[in-house]
């Protein structure tokens, strides 16, 4: 009967969180459309260029009385937040992330204190809920960066190609968009639309450079750059770039396969508590019970939590080898 219940407030809580999310960017929405239907207005009774570019301002801050945006004002959180963003091919704001990660602790807190009556519980709940937000961004920004790496090598060979048969490299950069997918596509398509719009070639390529942290880009870009300067065959460049960069690919999958034992060692060991915590719940909840109700066991759980933490972090560090 408590696991029912229990699933009922889980559900209940999404809905509510779910709910008060589309609500804020319903509400935000709203809140940009008027800001900068103000500040067209504004802009044309002022009749000067310092009331322009007040309403500019105006509009990139957004809706400042809202909370979560004056904590990303406070700190100076939109620069950090808006590239990691950015990096997972997520068209947030900075504001929506704090948010929502406001939202999970809230409902954390709530719904721990409703069915344990601790402090430290409930905070830890709402700590949960309001990182698995920054997770699942993470999460698919390390999947948008790994794709990208997938199809660097052959977009550096069509370039190569493309520049043997007569082509511009700045042309070369544009095609890569009808010829590759999402993220490769996108990200080249911008630097050269940057490039075009009239922004040097060398300052659009250290802005995707920094849009993608991929030490393959890095240098990709330094390469072009020297080539630029130093003069060479560019093509050949990149064609020995590509092919150092499938060799890589090929070393790291042979070492993910050497460690799989390390790794699958480390999840079971990881998941072992985890899973008696949860029988024992069923078989002696008294028991359980206990780590819940009682400040002693509130401090029991929350260093076993954490030193379980640091011990999956520790071997997940052993069998992690970067090349």
């Amino acid at each position: 009967m408590s696991f029912v219940i229990l699933m009922i407030a889980i559900w209940a809580a999404a809905m509510l969180a779910w709910f008060l999310v589309s609500k804020y960017i319903k509400s935000s929405d709203l809140d940009r459309i008027k800001a900068r239907l103000s500040g067209t207005s504004k802009a044309k009774k002022a009749k000067g260029a310092k009331a322009g570019e007040a309403s500019v301002m105006q509009q990139d801050t957004g809706a400042k009385n809202k909370l979560a945006q004056k904590i990303v004002d406070k700190y100076q959180l939109a620069p950090k937040i808006g590239n990691f963003l950015e990096q997972a091919g997520m068209r947030w704001a900075p504001a929506r992330l704090v948010h929502t990660c406001l939202l999970g602790f809230a409902a954390g807190v709530i719904f721990g204190w409703m069915f344990t009556s601790s402090v430290i519980a409930s905070v830890a709940l709402g700590a949960v809920l309001a990182a698995a937000p920054v997770l699942w961004i993470w999460r698919k920004r390390k999947a948008r960066l790994h794709r990208f790496e997938e199809l660097f090598p052959d977009a550096l060979e069509f370039v190569s190609r493309s520049m043997r048969a007569g082509h511009a490299f700045s042309v070369s950069l544009e095609m890569i968009h009808r010829e590759f997918q999402e993220p490769i596509a996108g990200e080249f398509r911008r630097t050269f639309e940057e490039h075009n719009l009239g922004l040097p070639i060398e300052i659009a390529l250290q802005k995707l450079a920094k849009r993608v942290p991929s030490l393959d880009v890095h240098f990709f870009v330094s390469a072009v750059l020297l080539q630029k300067r130093t003069g060479g065959n560019l093509a050949e460049i990149l064609d020995k770039l590509a092919y150092v960069i499938r060799e890589r690919f090929k070393l790291r999958g042979r070492i993910r396969a050497v460690s799989a034992h390390g790794r699958m060692t480390a999840a079971a060991l990881s998941a072992i508590p985890a899973a008696v915590a949860i029988l024992m719940f069923y078989t002696n909840p008294d028991y359980v019970k206990f780590f819940f109700k009682d400040d002693t066991g509130n401090i029991m759980l929350g260093a076993a939590v954490f030193l379980q933490l640091v011990g999956y972090l520790i071997m997940k560090k052993i069998v992690n080898i970067e090349v």
